[in-house]
């Protein structure tokens, strides 16, 4: 469940209230004239092609010789 706190109460206490909403998803934040609002954290955006790596235990040359090896044509 989220939690609603007044204007006043999110000045005073904004650092704990930002662990909260980092922790929760969001704060409601409610002022005296009744708007409320909300505190949540953006998510990094992180490309699809952002991955790590493997260690497979192989030099370059045998990556290179794997593929040249893959690349070459057979008559079978």
């Amino acid at each position: 469940m989220s939690t609603m706190v007044t204007y006043t109460e999110a000045r005073q206490n904004l650092a704990s209230l930002l662990d909260k909403a980092a922790m929760e998803g969001e704060v409601y934040i409610k002022r005296r004239d009744g708007q409320v609002f909300v505190l949540k954290p953006i998510e990094p955006k992180r490309s699809p092609l952002d991955v790590e790596g493997v260690d497979l235990g192989l030099s370059a040359e045998e990556i290179v010789a794997f593929i040249a090896e893959g690349r070459r044509y057979s008559e079978d």
